[in-house]
Formats: C-alpha cells, structure tokens, sequence
C-alpha cells in the first residue's frame, strides 16, 4: 500500500465483501459500498456495520452521492458488449451493461487507482473481443492497465479458482514503457519479469487494442490504446499450498444434515472407480468411469473444482474416513479464505452461492498492499520514451473530463 496516507476505497457489486475485507488486510479503508442483492447486503451489514453498504441498482443511483476515493473495486458482472457496436465508439459497445457504469463513474470520480475482478474466460469470450473492448474503453480514461489471471492456490486455499485481476494506476506525465511496468505494475513479482525477460524492446512490441483478432494470454499490459500481452508462468505461491483435508472441519462438529454415506453407498454401487486426479482434484468414483463432475464422488487429498453459485454444486460427495457428506459452509468459507462465520445469518443453503460468487480476501490483500510499491525492476538498458499515440478519432471516443476546477473539458485519450 501506499506509504502517504491510507487509501480510501469504493466497492461496487460488493457481494459479502470480499473486497472490503482484503483491502482492510492491506489497511485501505473502504468507505461506500453498493449492491443489488437484498441477502448479499444483509450479510455484508452483519459484518461491516448497518450503514456499510448502500443498497439499490447502481445505474439508479446518483454518482454525485458516492464519496471521492482513492481506488474502486468491483467484481463486475460478465455482459455480452453488442457485436454491432464494434464499428460504433466506446459508449456504443458498452451501452446497457453495468461494465459502462464503472466507466461513467471512474470518468466523473477520478480515482488514482481501480481494481476490477471477473471470470478467467472474459480473456477468450468472442476469440478476446469482449475483454478489448474493455480495455479500450478504460484506457481512454488515462489508466496505465495491467491484468494477470490469478488463482487461489497461490494463497494457500485448496481450490483451482482461476479469476482475471484488473488493475488500473492513473498516469499523469509521460514514462517509458519500463517506466511505467516498473513504477506500477502490481501483478508481476521480480521472478516473473525474469521469466518474460522484460527489457527495452518492450515498446516495439505494443500493439493497438482493437487490432487483434486472437485470444488474449494471462497476463498484459495497455496504455493509450495500446496493448502487449504475454503468456506467463502461474503466480508463484504466496502462502504455502494446502490440500482440502488440510481445511476440514472436525467431523464432530459436522452436522449430520451434511451425510449422505447410505445413499452414497448406493450410488458406488453404479459407479466406476477412477481414483486419479484431475487438475488436482482427486476422484474417487464416477458413474461413467470418466473424469467429469456429474455424478462423481471425490476424495480430500487433493484440492477443489471451482466453486460456483450452482445449486447442484452444494451436493457434491466426498469421502471423509467413513463418512461421505458434501462440504459444510464453514469448509466453503475457509475455501474462500473467509471467517468461517462470516455468512452465518443467511441459510445453509444460500451460504454457498455467497461465497461462490465471492472474491478471496487473502489475494485482494496481497494486490492491495503492493499497490503505490515498486515491485519489480527490468532491464533498464537503452529506456526509450513514450512514442505519441496513433491519431486517436475524438468522435469514436465521446468521452469528456474535467480539470480539478471543474472547468475546460479534456480529451479523455491524450495524445502525447
């Protein structure tokens, strides 16, 4: 974090708060939060106090009313962009999705920094089109932009959870390319940039955003509409890994309400064994023999799939000594790196899609205590300037700003 003053922080679509409760760990302050979900609010009051959260439809409420802040967070919803706004401006291809109302609000607020999270696949939906779009619309803004796909692995929670981090720093005089990699990136780690071999070549390998036709990699960076994108090794682990069983509950405090051992017994009956591992999740049985998830019954030695907002999830049946139960909240809650109580006024079964549809609080800390830091150094051999921006077509963007004063309207996308 930075070493000025804390950071005060918005959280849009801000769900149970994983955001808020990661950002606390890196002691930034969030002080306005928003969501639609009358459960997800009252989970997140019983946690962050009665008037924590501003309740309603963010495109209805009024941008004046949220507070000036330093960084917003948002674990946006993942909306289709209209195909026949490709040939149209920026405000066309976001139009009537939640994703423009960011962008409105990062407009008019001006926060020094954003982070955004959304699904691993926004990188491939419509062969990358979706996820360009948005970085073009948030480049326009004056945003040095860095994604990184991260999983939760990394930090010491059993569960091959893949999410895209966004992060944008607002850029306020020309750098080098190295210069701004190296004074803002907040994804890379010094190993990383040795692994890619980062140097001064950089800046020939910038490409305009919405040129590429091809799906984007793990990991990029864009500035004034320009992009480079390069496929890296995983996150090196940040907390030491665990295994599933690492996690567990005791079985005496495991309600009988999650057994389901005669049951299960019948169901081996019509199964296959498998007892292999797939993508780290150990499977033990399977109606079909196979690998898929249908129907299976899985073992606590390895990690888990993806949690997901799925009812059909929360049943799910895994061996535990002689017992086969599904998960209990308390074993999702410690999956998502939360308290174990932290849902506990909602029901057993709405406790599961809460923290489905959760961000991990361990990796919003490490992102938030790197943020202002210089994290890595690259090859500082042969720098070379920041090359003016291709012409930029002001009607295409038909996005204006203000200066401090409130006066003379800006171009969004400078040039130069």
């Amino acid at each position: 974090m930075s070493k000025h003053r804390p950071l005060k922080a918005v959280e849009l679509f801000a769900g149970i708060g994983g955001f808020h409760l990661g950002m606390a760990a890196a002691n930034i302050q969030t002080i306005w939060a928003n969501d639609s979900s009358e459960l997800a609010a009252e989970v997140y009051r019983s946690n962050f106090g009665e008037d924590s959260l501003r309740f309603g439809d963010i495109t209805q409420i009024d941008i004046a009313e949220i507070p000036s802040h330093d960084i917003l967070t948002a674990g946006f919803p993942c909306q289709p962009f209209s195909p026949a706004g490709k040939k149209q401006g920026i405000r066309d291809r976001l139009r009537g999705t939640l994703f423009e109302r960011i962008i409105e609000i990062l407009d008019k607020k001006q926060p020094q920094y954003f982070f955004l999270e959304n699904v691993k696949r926004m990188l491939t939906m419509e062969s990358g089109y979706h996820f360009r779009v948005i970085l073009d619309a948030l480049c326009a803004l004056d945003y040095f932009i860095e994604w990184r796909v991260i999983n939760t692995l990394s930090f010491g929670l059993p569960q091959n959870r893949d999410r895209i981090f966004i992060f944008g720093t607002r850029i306020n005089s020309p750098q080098s390319y190295l210069e701004l990699l190296e004074n803002h990136s907040v994804f890379l780690t010094q190993s990383d940039v040795e692994a890619i071999q980062v140097d001064s070549q950089l800046q020939s390998n910038f490409t305009p955003i919405l040129s590429s036709q091809s799906k984007l990699p793990n990991w990029g960076i864009a500035y004034q509409r320009q992009m480079y994108a390069k496929p890296i090794p995983p996150l090196a682990d940040i907390h030491p890994r665990k295994k599933l069983r690492d996690i567990l509950q005791q079985e005496s405090e495991v309600d009988s309400q999650f057994d389901f051992t005669p049951d299960t017994l019948e169901r081996i009956k019509q199964s296959k064994a498998v007892n292999r591992y797939c993508n780290g999740v150990e499977i033990l049985y399977n109606q079909g023999g196979g690998a898929r998830l249908g129907y299976t019954i899985f073992g606590i030695n390895g990690i888990t799939s993806t949690l997901t907002a799925s009812t059909s999830r929360h049943y799910e049946r895994y061996r535990v000594g002689n017992k086969y139960r599904r998960l209990t909240p308390v074993e999702y809650a410690r999956l998502m790196g939360f308290p174990d109580d932290w849902c506990r006024i909602a029901r057993i079964y709405d406790r599961y899609a809460l923290f489905g549809n959760a961000i991990a609080p361990p990796s919003v800390a490490w992102v938030g205590n790197r943020i202002g830091q210089k994290n890595i150094a690259c090859n500082r051999d042969n720098r070379s300037r920041l090359n003016p921006s291709p012409e930029i077509n002001a009607g295409d963007l038909n996005l204006t700003a203000t200066t401090a004063g409130g006066s003379n309207p800006l171009l969004i996308a400078k040039v130069g």
